[in-house]
């Protein structure tokens, strides 16, 4: 079934924003397509056109852009009709993006491979930060709810999540904690550790969002995320597979994130390749390859030094964590 067109991509109550675009709904000041963007939406500098782009779902051109002064590429002209394209094609990986496919993972959560990206993180986050039954997690941005059961039945945290939608609507169904608006304003600076798995890359005002994200975590919580490396692709975005113009709209570099994080009340700190980025670069390539079930022939293979390589070519983990201050 496919949800009803977005009223608004603030949040404003009777708008129906799906999928990654929750993210976009919680704190983003409205863009208007026919009007593109110039200015930076990082630090506010001239930008220079790169390229344009056909969309995959939405049938014209997407303006690409770069900053020189922090180095933030960004779609100029995004699609706002979100039910457009986080409609349930999307969903089942038939959409903008083929490589996911959240209703699988949904129903069957001990079988994708989604489980070693949610185990990577949960061993990352531990390294940086003291777990228990007593740590308040927050996945903002959190979809299907995959990582918050994984954490409520392997990790023993009793998190909650945050998103809107068909798919969220669903997981909220299925007895997991998804927090509504008003839940989620009303827990602000009360949680240990917020992640945004995958969020970032769908926002058109990362600096709204990262402030929310900032406000929902007590002094000196942990924010955890991933997001693609737009460094190794610098002057040759368009060759990225990541850069899918219909749903991802933000591509950052390390240092424009550093920025970014600064700006908004975090103190950016780079803890490099921490355990568990072997697990979740191991999900990456998976899903790369279009293998969505875990099997016995995935155990014996040499994933850690496979997950450096690819680190080292990729630089998935030189994105900093932020500590709220």
């Amino acid at each position: 079934m496919t949800e009803a067109a977005a009223t608004s991509p603030t949040g404003a109550a009777g708008a129906v924003v799906t999928g990654p675009a929750a993210a976009v709904a919680a704190g983003g000041a409205a863009v208007d397509p026919n009007t593109p963007r110039t200015a930076c939406p990082v630090c506010a500098s001239a930008t220079e056109p790169l390229a344009t782009l056909p969309g995959k779902v939405v049938r014209r051109q997407f303006e690409l852009r770069h900053c020189p002064t922090c180095r933030l590429s960004f779609v100029a002209n995004p699609c706002t009709d979100y039910a457009r394209v986080y409609d349930e094609a999307y969903y089942r990986g038939r959409g903008a993006d083929p490589m996911v496919d959240y209703v699988f993972e949904m129903e069957y959560p001990e079988r994708t491979v989604r489980q070693y990206e949610w185990r990577g993180i949960v061993a990352a986050v531990r390294s940086m930060a003291q777990l228990g039954p007593q740590t308040r997690w927050l996945d903002y941005g959190c979809g299907n709810g995959g990582l918050v059961r994984y954490l409520r039945d392997h990790a023993g945290i009793a998190a909650a999540g945050y998103d809107v939608g068909w798919i969220t609507s669903r997981a909220r169904e299925s007895g997991l904690p998804i927090l509504s608006d008003s839940e989620v304003q009303a827990a602000a600076g009360t949680f240990d550790v917020v992640t945004a798995i995958e969020v970032l890359e769908h926002i058109a005002d990362p600096l709204d969002t990262l402030r929310r994200i900032r406000a929902l975590l007590k002094p000196g919580g942990l924010f955890f995320y991933t997001t693609g490396n737009a460094e190794p692709f610098r002057g040759r975005l368009t060759e990225w597979g990541y850069v899918r113009p219909d749903i991802h709209i933000s591509f950052f570099e390390p240092a424009t994130l550093e920025r970014a994080l600064r700006a908004t009340g975090f103190r950016p700190e780079f803890r490099g390749f921490t355990p568990g980025f072997t697990d979740i670069i191991r999900f990456k390539a998976l899903k790369n390859l279009g293998v969505r079930k875990r099997a016995a022939w995935q155990i014996p293979l040499p994933w850690g030094a496979a997950a450096r390589l690819l680190d080292r070519r990729l630089r998935i983990s030189a994105h900093p964590v932020g500590w709220a201050e």
